[in-house]
């Protein structure tokens, strides 16, 4: 008879799977994570993760999500740190920078995979969505400064669009390091004049 778990035990156990399942996603890919596989890496039984986990979907749905909130939280951080429109932008920017250059598996797994299914998945919805609010609220500082003039989520996803180019090119060895900050920094001064709501 299986002994009963805590919840800890539960909690524990789960983020094992989901650091192992990110581990093997990034050394060979989304085929390579079935739950035998990661059964295997932990040393439990073929079914052991079936406990925990539906299938390895909801184990990806899991890693993505805890992914995209160490993200934004890391951008909010930034945010809250620092006063001022400009300067927030710059620490947010920086964050989600250091955070993918940092975290690269992390940073691929949530943007590279396509979750199937995700209406299941409402922690991951959540928890993309708490992302893309952390793209938008800078800028939403910016408006009110009269720095910029438009729509908050057009020119939040436009910048997103911007920053996320610029930190592929540089994981995937097209850029230097360090040339996704360059990159940026000349998006942004960019946008910054495109957008100008004054002069």
């Amino acid at each position: 008879m299986p002994r009963v778990l805590s919840e800890s035990d539960v909690a524990d156990f789960r983020d094992r799977l989901c650091e192992a399942a990110e581990r093997l996603f990034a050394e060979q890919g989304p085929d390579a994570v079935t739950m035998r596989q990661l059964a295997a890496d932990l040393g439990v039984s073929p079914m052991t993760p079936y406990r925990y986990f539906e299938d390895k979907d909801d184990i990806l749905a899991a890693v993505r999500a805890n992914g995209f909130n160490r993200f934004a939280e890391a951008m909010e951080t930034a945010r809250e740190s620092i006063t001022g429109a400009r300067a927030r932008g710059a620490a947010v920017a920086e964050a989600y920078i250091t955070f993918a250059i940092e975290h690269p598996h992390s940073y691929k797994l949530m943007f590279d995979f396509n979750q199937p299914n995700l209406e299941k998945y409402p922690e991951l919805v959540k928890a993309g969505q708490r992302a893309q609010k952390t793209m938008t609220a800078y800028i939403e500082d910016a408006l009110a400064e009269d720095l910029l003039s438009g729509d908050a989520m057009q020119i939040g996803l436009m910048n997103w669009a911007a920053i996320h180019g610029a930190v592929i090119l540089e994981l995937s060895g097209m850029l230097p390091p360090g040339g996704a900050r360059n990159i940026y920094r000349g998006f942004d001064e960019a946008l910054m004049r495109g957008l100008r709501s004054k002069g």
